[in-house]
């Protein structure tokens, strides 16, 4: 990655202001740029800026423009210890009088974002209750090349109703990606009269109680969810692709409870209420919650068809991050999933900021497209389907994204308390954020540089 010694200052606006944003901004200010964030809530957070009001949602999240951001549910906690969830140079460290539990819940990091915004005075660039409905190239400046590309970006205030619209040199779009729902194409979904979720709009168990109640996917949410509904519901069944597929640790939960029942896919929806699995069986059932995941979704993204989303993968981009033909004036933080999120998230941020300052420089246009494509070949190859084309799970991969930067790689502490997590959640779903047996690499965080710098 080839240097360069001019230095200039840009206006960038940042759209959100959840984990990937609020460390975008800091970065782009350490650069000397213009910074605005722009967001939709009333404070910070993102995805972990709890929304107990879902009335206000389709259940289905069929609009494209949410009311609801944020999909935690009440008792929603962590699936990573803290140790390894914290930004390079601000440690997720316990705090007296909050929740000192190695696996909080979302209320916790929550704080954790806005102490980070505390200390580094982010919250001066942010715009709150302030939604961006529109961000276009300013088309009389767009020559086919990314040399001194302007953004048109148009905003409303939520309260006053007020449109602002605006011209930036740079975008940095880091609106999360655990918000639109994705939905499987069921057939009888559309005729099914009883209640239909997904579990973007999922909040307390209370709502449930008594009731039949089928889970589609067994992901962290379906699992989660359905290990709750346990102690209200009437019966829960969970769906899941491949029943001969299930980890040890569900497998535990199951055999513990009996109201859990395991079932394959739905093979259909019935209007008087009968949901059909594929092996044939059935149960009337008064909910259905879809634990399907999300869909990455830009809305007020118009780019001209230069970035579009084809199965849930967002392209081109190169590393996940730059449309080439319109970068570094447009970029993605957030996009890569199933990392140690905020560490990789500030490498993104640090190599954004640097790339519009004239401090570092991408390659060529051909070469990036070339790199993308030597990349879907290399997941096609691998038999990965093309929806989890952002899904990396891959330490080496971060490292070598970090070496972009000179940003440092992931500490060996914090890979192997990574895995060490994993690997007990996997064998034991449903105690394994209160019952650990990693110590000795717990010593080893601690007496990192890492956490001394906290003390």
């Amino acid at each position: 990655m080839s240097t360069t010694s001019i230095v200039s200052s840009k206006n960038v606006c940042v759209i959100g202001a959840g984990p990937s944003g609020l460390v975008a901004a800091r970065e782009l200010r350490k650069e000397k740029h213009n910074v605005v964030v722009i967001e939709q809530n009333h404070d910070v957070g993102g995805q972990w800026l709890y929304q107990p009001n879902v009335k206000v949602e389709d259940p289905l999240g069929k609009n494209p423009f949410l009311k609801v951001h944020s999909s935690a549910y009440a008792s929603l906690r962590l699936t990573s210890p803290r140790e390894i969830m914290g930004y390079s140079d601000f440690p997720f460290v316990i705090k007296k009088g909050r929740d000192m539990r190695r696996f909080p819940g979302h209320a916790e990091l929550l704080l954790y974002l806005k102490d980070f915004c505390d200390e580094f005075g982010i919250r001066e660039l942010i715009r709150f209750n302030t939604r961006v409905d529109y961000v276009g190239i300013l088309l009389h400046e767009f020559d086919g090349s990314c040399k001194d590309l302007k953004w048109i970006v148009r905003s409303q205030e939520k309260m006053s109703g007020i449109v602002v619209e605006e011209v930036y040199d740079a975008v940095v779009v880091a609106t999360g990606h655990y918000s639109q729902p994705w939905l499987p194409r069921i057939k009888g979904m559309d005729v099914w009269k009883r209640k239909q979720m997904h579990s973007h709009i999922y909040r307390i168990p209370e709502p449930f109680r008594d009731e039949v109640v089928v889970v589609v996917g067994n992901s962290h949410s379906g699992q989660d969810i359905s290990m709750e509904l346990v102690n209200v519901a009437k019966d829960i069944h969970l769906s899941t692709k491949s029943v001969a597929h299930i980890l040890p640790g569900l497998s535990k939960v199951i055999s513990k409870y009996d109201t859990l029942h395991l079932h394959p896919q739905i093979e259909s929806l019935q209007e008087d209420g009968r949901v059909i699995f594929e092996d044939g069986s059935w149960i009337t059932a008064d909910t259905i919650i879809y634990c399907t995941g999300y869909s990455y979704s830009f809305p007020f993204l118009d780019t001209k068809g230069i970035v579009s989303i084809d199965e849930n993968r967002v392209g081109p981009l190169f590393e996940h991050t730059f449309p080439p033909s319109l970068a570094p004036s447009l970029s993605f933080i957030g996009i890569p999933r199933k990392i140690i999120a905020l560490p990789f998230f500030e490498s993104q941020a640090i190599w954004v900021a640097q790339l519009l300052s004239g401090k570092k420089k991408l390659p060529s246009q051909d070469e990036m497209m070339l790199s993308i494509k030597e990349f879907y070949h290399s997941r096609e190859v691998a038999g990965i389907p093309k929806r989890y084309t952002h899904e990396l799970a891959d330490f080496e991969y971060c490292d070598k994204y970090a070496d972009y930067v000179g940003f440092q790689h992931l500490e060996e502490w914090r890979k192997d308390l990574c895995i060490s997590a994993v690997i007990n959640s996997l064998e034991n779903l449903e105690t394994y954020r209160d019952s650990y047996d990693d110590n000795e690499m717990l010593q080893e965080a601690y007496q990192s540089p890492h956490f001394k710098q906290a003390i």
